[in-house]
């Protein structure tokens, strides 16, 4: 900050110059001590200058006895789980009070690396809500899977440095950590020596294990699921994101192990949110409902929204209502329902009534196109051989990323491979590899998917996103995947060997260039069809839940296009018993 600015910012809080906006007649959330303010917000030059009392200025703007918060700040999310681009994202996203994400771009790094990073970033800078990213920290998540890239400990200096990052993003190897691999210490040490945070990811990891983990400099953790794993984790430290995303929802859950004693230690998250449940539902304002629902205090609620993410990111210039504080501001009519009626971003009204108020610019997208390759793929690789008729089955878990390992009997054809029987809740779960041509496929059995015709395709598989299929017959899943191939990422319904739906992601396999809306209208109508002609279980989504199975960092069984992974023992698995 230049002389001038520091001088004319200390006249306004001084009341010796006019604002250039004031704020008035509205109640000031304080969330340093949890109470409500009366007085006036006065704002010059995208800073907060002064609260409390009168202030004079070239624009005052009544409030009408509504309630002035932080904007709120999400302290871990993937952009490209909405399946639309940062600068879609960001329209979406800021008129439900949302002014601030801490961005992890993990998902198109692993499919174009550095490049990928790049795009987000200058993605980003065209729309108001600001996008800060954390660097990816495990590409490729595990060594027990192919990626479109991998990125060092050397990779990670430059994007560390130039200041485009402000840390790592979650640190998914936890076995790599707790048993101090070389390669992963090498990372933790470039952000360590650098002064940089590390989020982390830890799901069902106890103990000395956890120990372990923390004990190397991690700061956080998004994956509890348990009251158990809350408790472990604040004891040790540790900030606990409580998740409420689209398909994975802790928040409900966790609130009841949320005290007086910690709550400042508590931070609300979205994680993976689609862009039907942020039109739908909302982002954090609905979070901040569902504390308010379950006995939270608004105003703690609230601090679990934005001062404590402040603190817990490292984020010294926002997170309240205070002087010498950016003017990132959600005005709020009710707290019960958390109705956001209008949103202020360093000093700037960007939305009100639910309707962003800028000009939505997009950043070129060549650089992230063109990213299925596939090599020698053919309906032969689908076959799935078993010297057993029982099974390792990857059982889901509606709600949840978690999945069980469950033994299973299936059925066999006189070679000995796996035919689908509808009176057994299982199908065919296969991955194929879409990076470098390496022609590896691998096919697993799925239960509790639902799935009773046809097959379903996706191009994003996390984390490495590759191809993944599930289906009763191997016609109709091979006829997804080169249907996926043809439209170069996306999402594929098939069924009696025709082509029933189709929706292009052209970002990486894993966004769309078109509106929130569109990509909503057609997530719906895709839904619908694969519940209704598919006959997937209507406890799931179809597509986030798949997506999820081959997450080879979630216990307990996942699949990626190397084998079957044990992520207990991060282990490979044979499919037969």
């Amino acid at each position: 900050m230049k002389k001038e600015r520091l001088k004319k910012l200390i006249d306004v809080a001084a009341g010796r110059l006019p604002a250039d906006l004031v704020l008035t007649n509205g109640k000031i959330i304080d969330v340093y001590n949890a109470r409500l303010m009366d007085g006036d917000v006065a704002i010059v030059d995208g800073v907060i200058a002064g609260i409390g009392g009168h202030y004079n200025g070239k624009t005052v703007v009544d409030i009408h006895g509504q309630f002035i918060s932080p904007g709120f700040i999400d302290p871990h999310i993937h952009v490209e789980s909405a399946y639309v681009s940062p600068e879609e994202f960001g329209r979406l996203m800021t008129p439900h009070g949302t002014t601030t994400v801490m961005a992890d771009p993990h998902e198109i790094v692993n499919v174009a690396g550095l490049t990928g990073l790049d795009y987000m970033i200058n993605a980003a800078k065209e729309t108001a809500l600001d996008i800060q990213y954390m660097l990816p920290s495990c590409v490729p998540a595990t060594k027990m899977e192919n990626s479109g890239a991998v990125i060092s400990a050397g990779d990670m200096i430059e994007p560390l440095t130039s200041g485009e990052t402000k840390g790592l993003a979650e640190f998914m190897d936890f076995p790599g950590v707790i048993n101090t691999e070389s390669d992963i210490l090498d990372k933790l040490l470039v952000a360590t020596n650098l002064n940089k945070r590390i989020d982390g990811h830890s799901p069902q990891v106890y103990g000395k294990d956890l120990n372990a983990y923390i004990a190397a400099g991690i700061q956080n953790d998004h994956e509890c699921s348990t009251l158990e794993e809350l408790q472990d984790r604040l004891s040790r430290g540790m900030y606990v994101f409580l998740r409420e995303g689209s398909v994975t929802h802790n928040l409900r859950t966790l609130l009841k192990g949320v005290t007086p004693n910690n709550s400042r230690r508590t931070v609300l998250c979205g994680d993976d949110v689609q862009a039907k449940t942020i039109i739908e539902k909302g982002h954090l304002d609905n979070s901040l409902k569902i504390c308010v629902e379950e006995g939270v205090d608004p105003l703690v609620a609230i601090q679990m929204a934005t001062l404590n993410t402040a603190e817990c990111c490292e984020l010294k210039d926002r997170g309240a209502v205070a002087p010498g504080l950016r003017a990132d501001l959600a005005i709020i009519s009710d707290l019960t329902e958390m109705t956001v009626s209008s949103v202020y971003i360093a000093g700037e009204k960007v939305a009100e009534a639910g309707s962003y108020l800028l000009e939505t610019k997009s950043y070129p997208i060549d650089s992230v196109q063109s990213s299925v390759h596939l090599a020698n793929f053919s309906q032969d690789k689908l076959v799935l051989p078993l010297t057993s008729n029982r099974v390792h089955a990857i059982e889901v878990i509606p709600n949840e990323a978690i999945t069980l390992d469950r033994e299973i009997d299936v059925n066999r054809d006189a070679a000995g491979n796996f035919v689908y029987d509808s009176s057994i809740p299982v199908a065919k779960i296969s991955v194929i590899e879409r990076h470098h041509e390496t022609g590896n496929v691998f096919t697993g059995v799925l239960k509790d998917y639902g799935i009773k015709e046809g097959a379903i395709a996706i191009s994003i598989a996390h984390d490495s996103h590759n191809l993944i299929t599930a289906g009763t017959n191997d016609q109709d899943m091979a006829l997804a995947v080169t249907a996926l191939k043809d439209i170069q990422g996306g999402m594929v319904l098939t069924k009696n060997k025709q082509v029933l739906m189709s929706i292009p992601l052209p970002i990486g396999g894993l966004m769309s260039d078109q509106s929130g809306e569109w990509v909503t209208a057609q997530l719906e109508k895709f839904n619908e069809v694969a519940y209704k002609e598919l006959g997937i279980n209507h406890n799931v989504d179809p597509v986030m839940t798949l997506s999820f199975m081959s997450l080879a960092v979630i216990p307990e069984l996942k699949i990626t296009d190397m084998g079957l992974v044990n992520v207990s023992r991060f282990e490979f698995e044979d499919v037969s018993v």
